[in-house]
C-alpha cells in the first residue's frame, strides 16, 4: 500500500500561481507550479482571485470527487500574506507590517483552529486530467488569510491509486496585493567606520539596520523600498583627511569611485542585504539623493548597488513618485535649504568645472572635525561682523549668512585656529585647503561685508532656486536664517507642495531633517493633505530618535483609503508604531 500511495503522490500535490477563468478549456492549465505546504505553520503564499488548482501525479477518476474535495478558510493567523489591509486593524501589533508571529491556535500543546467551510466547485482539467480545479461559490479569496484544501482518500486515479488517509494542504493569497511602500532616509554610510555617524566601530546601527532590511525581503507585503537620500555620507569626513584616499595625503589616481567602493567595504553587509533585496525583483528599490551624497553619480551607485532605479533631476537632486500614485512623493528635501541645496553657480572661478557643493559641505567638515576631537574648548574668536546703517538687501542677507553659520558653529569648536587652512578639498573642483575664515563673511575697514567662498551667492538665490527646479520660491533671508530648523524643511511640504495649486500630491516624504514625524493638513482645494518625515538610522541622534521609517498603505481594491504610519525599529527586531493617519483619495 505504501507503494501505490507513494506513486500517486510522485509529483507531490501542487498549486498555480494564476488566476482562471470559469472555464475547463486548456488556456485555464497552470504553466508555473508551487508545492502547497503541508504545514499550518507556513502555508504557502500564492497570487490567485477566485480560484487555485491542484495537480496530482495521475489522471483523476471524475466519478470519485464530487463532495471530496473541500476548502476552508482557517482565518487570519499572522503576516503569511498581505497585511496591508489590516494594518489599521487595533488587533495587529506593530511586528505585524513584515513578519510572521506564532498563530495563535496552539492550546495545551495541541493545534486548533477555528476554521469555516468554503462553498466551491471542483472540477476536473479534460485537457489536463491530473489537474483538479478548485473554485470559490462566491467572491474572491481574502488578502491575508489562510486556506485549507482537503482531499479525501476516497478520490482515485483512472487507475485506482488512492492517498490512503485524507490529505491536507494550506495556502495564503496576498502576494498579488503587495500595498506596502516602506521608505527610510539618512542612512549615512561612511567609508571609515572610526567616525562614521552609522555603525560607528561596528558596535552601532549595522546590524539592526541588515535585520531590517531582511524582513522587508521577506515580507509578502511590501511593494517598494525608497531610501530617501543620504545613503552614503561623502560629507561627515574631518577635515584633514583626503576624500578620495582616507588619508591625510591624496593619493594620484583616487576617485569618487574608490570612496564608493570603500563604503561598500566598510559595509558589506548593509550592501549585500540592500542587494539582495534588489536582486531578488519582487520590491521595487528606489534611491533619491541626498545632500551627503549629492557628488555620487548614478554609475557609482549601480557600481554597488546594481539594479537599484534611482530618481533623479537635476545634478545632486530628485523626486520620486510611485507609478499610478500621483498623489505621493518621496524627495530628501535638501532642494530647500540655502546651506545645503546644490549651488550651480558659486565657486566657478575657483573650481574650474560644473561643481554644485554648497556651503553646508565646507561647515559639515569642520562639525565632523569638533566630534572626532572631542568638542575641545575653543582655542580662536569668530571675527564680530557690525551691520551698518541702511544695508543693502545683499549686505543685510551676508550678514545674516554670518550670523547663522557663526550660531552653528557655536558649540562645534575644533583644536586647530580660525585662519589655519585645515579643510582637504580635491572634490568637485575644489584643490586647495581652506581655513573657517575663507568661510566666514569678513568685515572690511569701510563697513562693506565679504567672504571668500561663495560670494555673491545671496545674490544667486533665485537663479540658484530655479536651476534646481524649486515650484515655489524660497525668501532669501528667511532661507538664511531658518535653514538650521527642522521644523523649516517640514513646512516646505507645504509651501512647495500642499499650498501649491499646480501640485497634486497629498503626501510627501522628505529625509534631511533628522526628525521623523508626521503632520496633516489641507491643500488648496481642502483635501486632507499628510507629510511624513522619515527620520534617520545614524547611531545617536541628537535632533531625537534613530532606525525611524515610513510606511504607506495603498488603498486595497474598492477603496480610496490610504494609510502612512510612522515607525521605529529596535535591535531585537521589533516594530514600534509611533503615529499614523490616513486619507481618502
Amino acid at each position: 500500500m505504501k507503494k501505490v500511495i507513494s506513486l500517486f503522490l510522485l509529483a507531490g500535490l501542487l498549486m498555480s500561481y494564476g488566476c482562471f477563468s470559469d472555464s475547463d478549456s486548456p488556456s485555464a492549465v497552470p504553466v508555473l507550479t508551487a508545492a502547497i505546504s503541508a504545514n499550518l505553520d507556513s502555508p504557502t503564499n500564492v497570487i490567485a482571485s477566485d480560484s487555485i488548482t491542484v495537480e496530482l501525479s495521475a489522471p483523476i477518476d471524475t466519478n470519485t470527487i464530487s463532495g471530496e474535495v473541500r476548502l476552508y478558510n482557517m482565518g487570519f493567523i499572522g503576516n503569511q500574506a498581505a497585511t496591508a489591509p489590516k494594518l489599521s486593524s487595533a488587533s495587529l501589533n506593530s511586528n505585524d507590517i513584515f513578519k510572521s508571529q506564532s498563530p495563535s491556535y496552539v492550546n495545551n500543546g495541541e493545534k486548533i483552529c477555528d476554521s469555516a467551510e468554503v462553498a466551491c466547485t471542483v472540477s476536473v482539467d479534460l485537457a489536463s486530467p491530473k489537474i483538479l480545479k478548485i473554485k470559490k461559490a462566491s467572491g474572491e479569496f481574502t488578502a491575508g488569510e489562510v486556506y485549507k484544501v482537503v482531499i479525501s482518500s476516497k478520490v482515485k486515479s483512472t487507475t485506482g491509486l488512492t492517498f490512503g488517509t485524507n490529505y491536507a494542504g494550506y495556502f495564503t493569497v496576498g502576494s498579488f496585493n503587495r500595498s506596502l511602500i516602506v521608505c527610510v532616509s539618512d542612512i549615512h554610510l561612511g567609508a571609515d567606520i572610526s567616525y562614521s555617524e552609522f555603525d560607528r566601530n561596528r558596535n552601532g546601527n549595522g546590524t539592526a539596520f541588515v535585520k531590517f532590511l531582511n524582513q522587508i525581503k521577506d515580507s509578502p507585503n511590501v511593494k517598494e523600498f525608497v531610501i530617501a537620500g543620504d545613503l552614503i555620507d561623502e560629507w561627515f569626513i574631518p577635515s584633514n583627511v583626503d576624500t578620495f584616499s582616507g588619508k591625510t595625503t591624496a593619493e594620484a589616481g583616487k576617485t569618487q569611485r574608490d570612496f564608493v567602493l570603500r563604503v561598500a567595504e566598510a559595509h558589506k553587509d548593509v550592501v549585500a542585504a540592500l542587494n539582495n533585496i534588489i536582486k531578488e525583483g519582487k520590491i521595487k528599490v528606489t534611491y533619491v539623493p541626498g545632500n551627503h551624497d549629492l557628488l555620487i553619480t548614478w554609475a557609482d551607485i549601480n557600481s554597488i548597488f546594481p539594479g537599484i532605479n534611482q530618481a533623479r533631476d537635476v545634478k545632486g537632486l530628485g523626486a520620486y513618485t510611485p507609478e499610478d500614485h500621483p498623489e505621493i512623493v518621496f524627495e530628501h528635501g535638501h532642494r530647500y535649504n540655502y546651506f545645503c541645496a546644490p549651488d550651480p553657480i558659486s565657486n566657478r572661478d575657483i573650481t574650474k568645472t560644473n561643481s554644485i557643493l554648497p556651503p553646508g559641505y565646507f561647515f559639515t567638515r569642520i562639525a565632523t572635525t569638533s566630534v572626532v576631537e572631542g568638542h575641545p574648548a575653543a582655542t580662536y574668536e569668530i571675527p564680530v561682523i557690525t551691520e551698518v546703517a541702511n544695508p543693502t538687501a545683499s549686505q543685510h542677507s551676508l550678514y545674516l549668512y554670518w550670523k547663522s553659520f557663526k550660531d552653528i558653529l557655536a558649540t562645534l569648536h575644533i583644536r586647530e585656529g580660525f585662519n589655519d587652512k585645515i579643510i582637504k578639498t580635491n572634490i568637485d573642483g575644489f584643490t586647495a585647503d581652506y581655513a573657517m575664515s575663507d568661510l566666514f563673511p569678513y568685515q572690511l575697514p569701510d563697513g562693506t561685508i565679504d567672504v571668500n567662498l561663495y560670494k555673491n551667492a545671496q545674490d544667486n538665490w533665485n537663479a540658484r532656486q530655479t536651476a534646481n527646479l524649486v515650484p515655489v520660491n524660497i525668501p532669501l533671508d528667511k532661507a538664511i536664517t531658518d535653514a538650521g530648523l527642522a521644523s523649516d524643511l517640514d513646512a516646505k511640504a507645504g509651501t512647495q507642495y500642499f499650498n501649491n495649486a499646480a501640485s497634486n500630491k497629498r503626501i510627501v516624504v522628505f529625509g534631511h531633517s533628522h526628525v521623523a514625524r508626521i503632520d496633516a493638513s489641507t491643500n488648496t482645494k481642502s483635501q486632507k493633505t499628510i507629510y511624513a518625515n522619515a527620520g534617520t538610522w545614524i547611531d545617536s541622534n541628537p535632533a531625537g530618535s534613530t532606525m525611524s521609517f515610513v510606511v504607506i498603505t495603498l488603498p486595497k481594491t474598492g477603496s480610496t483609503n490610504e494609510t502612512v504610519g510612522l515607525y521605529k525599529f529596535d535591535n531585537s527586531g521589533n516594530i514600534t508604531k509611533l503615529k499614523q493617519d490616513s486619507l481618502d483619495l
